[in-house]
């Protein structure tokens, strides 16, 4: 079975920086859609930023954009990244990776099916 696994989550001070990187095991198949959520404490779950196969489709919650960059491994089957610049209190949360082998119309929205899912990874920023 795919397993996700996060990791790059830690604690730093407002308008620092931060790199998250998931990873998928368990699948030859590439998983064509694959995003980042986060929830915060007594908040639900949001998305942040999703990307297609082969990385040149990306979508971002509004509150992230021209802060936060989703791009895939070219080297690495099934591997993300988001690149977290400019971090704010209010982007502290845990961070999840999600992923589907959906095929079909490129649908990056944060409402679609999310098949995978990993267990999180805490980023706490501080003011």
């Amino acid at each position: 079975a795919q397993k996700l696994v996060e990791s790059g989550g830690g604690s730093v001070q407002s308008g620092g920086s931060l790199k998250l990187s998931c990873r998928v095991s368990g699948t030859q198949y590439v998983l064509n859609f694959m995003g980042w959520f986060r929830q915060a404490p007594g908040k639900e779950r949001e998305g942040v930023a999703s990307i297609y196969a082969g990385g040149t489709d990306t979508h971002y919650a509004d509150s992230v954009k021209g802060r936060f960059t989703i791009s895939r491994d070219d080297t690495a089957l099934n591997t993300i990244y988001l690149q977290m610049n400019n971090l704010q209190p209010e982007d502290t949360a845990v961070y999840y990776c999600a992923a589907d082998l959906a095929v079909g119309p490129r649908d990056l929205t944060f409402g679609r099916r999310w098949s995978y899912w990993g267990q999180g990874t805490q980023v706490t920023v501080s003011s």
